[in-house]
């Protein structure tokens, strides 16, 4: 099993989350406000209706800052004023097929945004750890199926992995030309295919599933065969959060860490998980192959190796693929029947952390 984050450790720390608005951030500022860290948010406003961000904000929890991680101006006050021990940087456009419509605008969303964060953090002394978080698609994939390591070669075929990419390099470059002098620790997190409740995102698999039981459409499958490393929100986020306490105490020398399923684990195609979560959520089995059609180009295979995470955390996925599927399929079912999202997510940050 798994270690968990230190309640006593993030209790009263100040932390500036970026990205706190989106799937990821939303579930990651509600967990570290419960071990009672002091959260300060930047983030580009809700880009989804609904949204996490504003679900679980409706139960009373308070706003960060809307804006542009690419306002290096406000960036840079925003930091000042929180004056952040951790940063944890999740600001980005995350998606695939938006990055062959806007090319550009992603490359400085990720790769520019990202400097502006390190720029506004070097004027800041209370900053003492940054964790950048990338992607799992940042390796140059050759479809050959093996479980990348973090020591192998980085590219992308999309726009979207070669701004993540460019990402690491640039992350690399302010490690050692800036923050190596002043011991402050700078890695970047890079993370499977990430599902759990609360995701809206357009040209995602499962909210996809949800958009189409909603609306009583049938829903339409890009790549059916296709095979990710999947993982439950809870279980990425433990990695990362357990990699900023590492960095924070200035332990070891870990540069970048892959957080995925369990190695054991048999890869499970996109068709697979589909049909597993509409059948949790007591809905048909039916789906459309649109593979055929004109698209642009999305990897079929993709693999992780997080065995360095596991020796340098003690970190391993605490929920199988399976089990990460019907968590996801349980909250989004118990938001269709009403019950409220808020709720709906404290419930499972509190079960995973007692291993239930």
């Amino acid at each position: 099993m798994s270690r968990l984050p230190d309640p006593d450790f993030w209790a009263g720390k100040r932390v500036l989350l970026t990205g706190h608005t989106g799937f990821k951030g939303s579930w990651a500022g509600l967990w570290l406000e419960k071990m009672g860290a002091e959260v300060t948010g930047y983030a580009l406003p809700p880009a989804s209706d609904p949204s996490l961000h504003a679900l679980l904000h409706a139960g009373g929890l308070p706003d960060g800052q809307f804006g542009d991680i690419r306002d290096g101006e406000t960036l840079a006050a925003i930091t000042r004023k929180s004056e952040p021990e951790i940063i944890l940087h999740m600001a980005a456009q995350p998606l695939v097929r938006e990055s062959y419509a806007t090319p550009a605008e992603t490359f400085d969303v990720n790769v520019m945004g990202t400097i502006r964060l390190l720029e506004a953090a070097r004027a800041v002394p209370s900053v003492k750890a940054i964790l950048v978080v990338t992607t799992d698609k940042v390796y140059r994939n050759d479809e050959s199926g093996r479980h990348f390591q973090e020591g192998d070669t980085l590219g992308g075929h999309d726009p979207y992995s070669g701004s993540k990419a460019a990402c690491e390099v640039a992350v690399a470059t302010w490690r050692s030309a800036y923050f190596n002098e002043r011991g402050i620790r700078v890695a970047t997190a890079r993370g499977g295919n990430v599902i759990g409740g609360g995701d809206f995102s357009a040209d995602r698999l499962v909210p996809d599933i949800v958009r189409a039981a909603l609306s009583g459409t049938r829903l339409n499958i890009r790549s059916p065969l296709a095979t990710r490393p999947w993982q439950h929100v809870l279980d990425c986020l433990n990695g990362y959060l357990l990699f900023a306490e590492a960095l924070c105490k200035n332990a070891g020398d870990i540069d970048a860490l892959n957080f995925g399923p369990s190695p054991g684990e048999p890869q499970i195609p996109v068709r697979d998980v589909a049909s597993a979560i509409q059948a949790a959520m007591g809905l048909s089995r039916e789906w459309d192959d649109v593979s055929s059609l004109k698209q642009p180009r999305e990897m079929q295979t993709l693999g992780l190796d997080p065995a360095l995470a596991g020796e340098r955390l003690a970190w391993r996925a605490r929920l199988t693929q399976s089990e990460a599927i019907e968590w996801t399929a349980q909250w989004y079912d118990g938001w269709r029947r009403g019950k409220a999202p808020l709720e709906l997510t404290l419930d499972q940050i509190e079960a995973f952390t007692k291993g239930d």
